[in-house]
């Protein structure tokens, strides 16, 4: 199993960046070929009450590599890819990894 995250910052506007990113974004991503599953977390505080680093952590995860690369290379990839820079610019960060436990 692979799995991108993509981990945003906390927004301005949160109100505005939840109804885009869960009316618009999410759907769009959950049309990218190959894609299993999508989780998505709020976070507002980290463990010892401070503001947390991240706003939404999403986790997109898909069979192998190649389902991976095939996914984010078609036209709903780069159009969700698209997407949620528009939607966030500097303030999301991408991951990609691969199962550790075997």
């Amino acid at each position: 199993m692979v799995k991108v995250v993509a981990m945003y910052g906390h927004p301005e506007d949160k109100q505005a960046f939840d109804a885009h990113y869960f009316d618009k974004h999410i759907p769009l991503t959950e049309k990218i070929p190959g894609l299993k599953e999508v989780k998505v977390s709020k976070y507002d505080k980290d463990p010892m009450g401070n503001p947390s680093r991240y706003y939404i952590i999403c986790e997109m995860y898909y069979d192998n590599m190649d389902e991976l690369k095939s996914g984010l290379s078609s036209d709903e990839g780069r159009a969700s890819a698209k997407d949620a820079m528009s939607l966030s610019g500097k303030s999301v960060t991408f991951m990609v990894g691969e199962d550790a436990d075997g």
